[in-house]
């Protein structure tokens, strides 16, 4: 099992390939193709799991061949299923397949689902190779596979302007992450003269090092991850079809930040002052989507915000560094289950109703679609943190784990970790209520229905998940356990700043009054957008701003220095090189008139001359 695990890689590429090239012959079989895949990798991760289980230091690398034999620089390509990566596998298969059988259904009347299947066994592909390679190199090139796979789902409908404008800004943003993570390689190759995982965790860096590697690697972090400042692109990511959210929400592209960070642990426990960054990071971004998700009417924008702020808390579970990845881990694969849950049950309101996804032309959706409604709600008890479910289990961790920091430091990241737990249960509230709950807005053409069941059996699998899913990853400390030799041992004993049980108190009644405001506040809903509201809900309706302050920020002094280099570069070194052209052409021309080809004017220059020099040596002579 081990030596062939390249096949997880192997086998979703070439089922893409197989999809992009058949052509329209394959319309038929290729959806089943495309879902049959992820689900045969899933069964076969689960027996390498066992494989590797049974090693007794959870270790296995392999190396298949040489990569880049150049001079002193040697790249061996090989996998590494070590105890992190088989968590993420499992996690990229498993709820990978679930959201692939329900696209068979979603997208069963799709024109390019061929098309399609081929992108979504791509983005396996990339994903797979991003969290199994055994050097950053390997890392970055399915890194680099991941931005471009994202790039085409989510312009599948790339003929709509915004469609194709949110590829191209989700492209972007995170090609200014990537250049963090270029690098940060070339900074580990620069003073380790390797890129594998081995040499370049187990250096001895100086802080200076240490910190610059680790802040570039956060770069690159924050543009996969959709983390504070490169968050805005994930929003706008909604354009692609629903089972492209839930996939890049849920099992792939957004918690590949969380792995990188989590995989160069050791690079960060010697830089703390990268750490710090990473927890602000969090910090920020965790409130970002929770006051950004308050302001949303677009369903799955707000189940996108809040993705960002779940990301949040995970980004700073893994800068609490030691004994705290693991938590931060956890979490991600519980935030898998709940969100793809959440997504593929918004996917299958907006199937319902017309493609529509203004939670304002919903309401009293929970009586004709009781599947659906029943998947969200396990959803929506998971993410907020409702006794028991999964949000419960994983994310209070974080909370718990961010006051035990100790220290001002320790109360304010706490504090801000809890009032986004609050801030979530009222725009999560918001949700349920506006599209289940109320009176009946929709338009007279749209007919509500519930989903085929080969859309809503993954459904029910993943609302199972996000309910019981955080007490078997937490229970006996099993998975902290089973990640120790990746990320070193959680913590779990010990004096706390809080109490758990004060704590667990304070959580639940935050919660509790996260709920009731959502419950009061949104009790009636409009059928429009209200107008002349306050200055906090115009800020939440326009994402903090976000898009301005990048544009004038970011993106206006990059086209202002543009405009500079280009004006310097035809005025100043084109000017001096054309100027040089210009000079010597315009010389030679008048030169050329010299020869005119008549040999009186030549005999009378020769004339000329003569009687000039005659004229110097005389005035010579007598001087």
């Amino acid at each position: 099992m081990q030596a062939v695990a390249w096949l997880l890689i192997a086998v979703p590429a070439v089922s893409a390939a197989l999809l992009l090239l058949v052509g329209k012959r394959g319309d038929k079989w290729a959806p089943y193709l495309g879902a049959l895949v992820p689900v045969a990798l899933f069964v076969f991760s689960v027996f390498l799991f066992f494989s590797v289980k049974g090693e007794s230091n959870r270790h296995v690398e392999k190396n298949y061949f040489s990569w880049v034999p150049v001079g002193g620089f040697h790249v061996e390509f090989g996998l590494l299923t070590d105890p992190l990566a088989l968590v993420f596998v499992l996690l990229i298969t498993g709820v990978g397949s679930l959201i692939h059988i329900y696209a068979v259904g979603y997208m069963a009347h799709d024109p390019g689902r061929r098309r399609f299947f081929g992108y979504f066994n791509l983005f396996i592909a990339a994903m797979l190779l991003l969290v199994l390679s055994n050097s950053y190199l390997a890392l970055y090139v399915g890194w680099e596979g991941v931005g471009v796979a994202s790039y085409l789902l989510i312009s599948y409908y790339y003929t709509r302007s915004t469609a194709a404008t949110a590829g191209n800004k989700a492209f972007f943003a995170n090609r200014v992450g990537d250049v963090g993570l270029s690098i940060a390689i070339m900074l580990m190759f620069t003073y380790v003269g390797s890129t594998s995982f081995d040499a370049v965790l187990s250096a001895n860096y100086s802080k200076g090092v240490a910190t610059a590697i680790a802040l570039m690697l956060l770069l690159g972090a924050c543009g996969k991850s959709g983390q504070f400042p490169l968050q805005t692109w994930l929003p706008d990511a909604m354009e692609g079809p629903t089972p492209v959210s839930a996939l890049i929400h849920a099992a792939t592209m957004v918690t590949a930040g969380v792995y990188l960070i989590a995989r160069s642990a050791s690079i960060f426990d010697a830089a703390p002052a990268a750490r710090t960054v990473v927890t602000i990071v969090g910090a920020i971004t965790l409130l970002y989507g929770c006051i950004a998700g308050c302001g949303q009417d677009d369903l799955k924008k707000v189940l996108a915000n809040s993705t960002i702020s779940q990301i949040g808390y995970m980004f700073l579970a893994v800068g609490l560094g030691k004994g705290v990845y693991a938590i931060g881990i956890i979490h991600l694969v519980g935030h898998g289950f709940f969100k793809a849950a959440l997504f593929l049950s918004a996917g299958s309101v907006m199937h319902a109703m017309n493609d529509r996804i203004d939670m304002r032309r919903f309401g009293g959706l929970a009586k004709v679609m009781p599947i659906t409604f029943g998947v969200f709600l396990c959803g929506y008890l998971a993410i907020i943190g409702f006794p028991f479910a999964t949000g419960f289990w994983t994310k209070d961790k974080i909370i718990e784990s961010a006051f035990d920091k100790g220290g001002t430091s320790g109360y304010v990241l706490g504090s801000i970790a809890l009032l986004g737990a609050g801030l979530t249960a009222f725009y999560m509230t918001r949700a349920l209520v506006m599209t289940f709950f109320g009176k009946r807005r929709w338009e007279d053409d749209v007919h509500p229905h519930e989903a085929s069941p080969v859309m809503w059996l993954p459904m029910a699998v993943l609302a199972v998940l996000a309910l019981a899913g955080g007490w078997l990853l937490i229970a006996g400390g099993r998975v902290q356990e089973w990640l120790t030799p990746s990320v070193g041992p959680s913590i779990e004993v010990g004096e706390h700043t809080v109490s758990k049980p004060v704590l667990t108190i304070l959580t639940l009644v935050v919660v509790a009054l996260g709920v009731a405001g959502g419950l009061v506040a949104f009790r009636r809903v409009p059928a429009t957008q209200p107008v002349g509201v306050s200055p906090v809900t115009t800020f939440a309706r326009r994402n903090l701003f976000a898009d301005a302050f990048n544009e004038a920020v970011l993106e206006r002094p990059g086209q202002w220095l543009t405009r500079a280099l280009v004006y310097f570069d035809n005025r100043g070194v084109d000017g001096v090189v054309g100027g040089m052209a210009a000079g010597l052409g315009g010389g030679s021309s008048r030169l050329r008139r010299i020869q005119s080809g008549f040999v009186r004017s030549y005999a009378l220059s020769m004339l000329g001359g003569t009687v000039a020099i005659v004229a110097v040596l005389l005035a010579v002579r007598f001087q």
